[in-house]
């Protein structure tokens, strides 16, 4: 099987890190997009463009000779960086590693994705016709647009395979732990802290007591974790505060931990600590937990399979972070995530791609494709 080189894979790399793609940066992803269904278009994939009007597009792209493809591959194209970063930072190379915003988080994923289609295309064109491509605009803000659509390319696919970096060790994701966010808007009375405080209700004394209570909720070794990131309130030092908001992550395990935490969230939030105060909470669990489950195992030792042909040394691993995997997971659709190249420090200003690993993860992507659809 001819795998494109390392250089091309790298200049097609650069175009894509130097284009700012935040979650918010509507612009940028579908500019992104467009960079991707022009490269596609030459290998023989048409385009289906999911319009969106707050975030960038969604796209599926499937060989024009398909005809019900069965495995489903999912890569997101935005990243949590903020405009103007690609121009301060921009695609660079120091020794092995590549460096860049989003460079492995995940856009070098959509250089492997595609070289292994080029390569399927020439060696195994059936297979190349057995896969649908789902390029989401969201997936770093939990996909509030995009998961209806994953979880309705996923239904009936015999394999999902979600492009997220592999982990350092180049092991594969076989759990990931589900969550979701709430705010926590908290109303008070404001009052002189040195005329007149009793006439006041402090809204922070109030955000304090629930946060204290919301943290108690964390069971860490259940895999139940509730952190309050962030806590603002007040307009002066001087007044009791009339205004708190919290914002809170929650994570969890598994999906029968789901259902309860969201109503002991909901029973601390409904009664108020400090008299006069009122609550307003807002949001929900919006990512299930990805299961290690008997369907996942099989396909992991497919993949397994097929990296030992490779001499590639593989192993799975759990992650506490969320994934567009959890989507098409909890419907119990046999799904792998981590199958994108090797790189490391995602979300900050060293993130980096292991640039060894673009062919040999190119060849594992395309090999597996081909033993899944013989």
């Amino acid at each position: 099987m001819k795998i494109a080189s390392t250089e091309e894979m790298l200049n097609m790399l650069e175009k894509l890190v130097n284009i700012d793609s935040g979650s918010y940066h509507k612009d940028g992803v579908d500019r992104v997009g467009q960079q991707l269904i022009d490269a596609y278009q030459t290998i023989g994939f048409h385009a289906d463009i999911h319009e969106q009007h707050t975030y960038g597009n969604h796209i599926v792209l499937m060989h024009h000779e398909a005809t019900e493809p069965d495995i489903l591959v999912v890569a997101h194209m935005d990243t949590v960086f903020l405009e103007g970063t690609a121009a301060e930072r921009p695609f660079h190379i120091v020794g092995e590693r590549a460096y860049g915003p989003g460079v492995i988080d995940m856009k070098a994923s959509h250089v492997t994705t595609f070289s292994a289609l080029q390569a399927l295309l020439n060696a195994n064109k059936e297979a190349a016709k057995n896969v649908v491509v789902l390029l989401t605009s969201d997936e770093e803000i939990g996909a509030p647009s995009a998961r209806k659509l994953i979880e309705a390319q996923g239904a009936g696919k015999k394999a999902v395979l979600v492009m997220e970096p592999a982990r350092k060790d180049g092991s594969l994701v076989t759990s990931r732990r589900g969550g979701g966010r709430y705010t926590l808007k908290v109303t008070g009375k404001a009052a002189h802290s040195g005329i007149e405080p009793e006439k006041g209700r402090s809204a922070i004394e109030e955000l304090a007591h629930k946060t204290i209570k919301l943290h108690q909720l964390s069971n860490h070794e259940e895999g139940i974790s509730v952190n309050v990131g962030i806590s603002k309130g007040g307009t002066s030092i001087n007044t009791v505060a009339d205004y708190a908001e919290g914002k809170v992550d929650i994570r969890i395990t598994t999906q029968d931990q789901a259902a309860p935490l969201a109503k002991a969230i909901e029973n601390i939030c409904a009664q108020p600590d400090v008299p006069d105060t009122s609550i307003e909470l807002e949001g929900e669990i919006t990512r299930p937990p990805m299961e290690r489950n008997e369907q996942t195992i099989a396909l992991y030792e497919i993949i397994n399979d097929v990296a030992s042909s490779l001499n590639i040394d593989l192993t799975e691993t759990s992650t506490g972070g969320g994934s567009d995997a959890s989507f098409t997971s909890a419907l119990g659709i046999p799904t792998i995530d981590g199958m994108g190249p090797i790189g490391g420090n995602q979300h900050n200003d060293e993130e980096y791609l292991e640039i060894d690993s673009l062919v040999e993860r190119t060849k594992l992507l395309a090999l597996t494709i081909e033993r899944l659809s013989s």
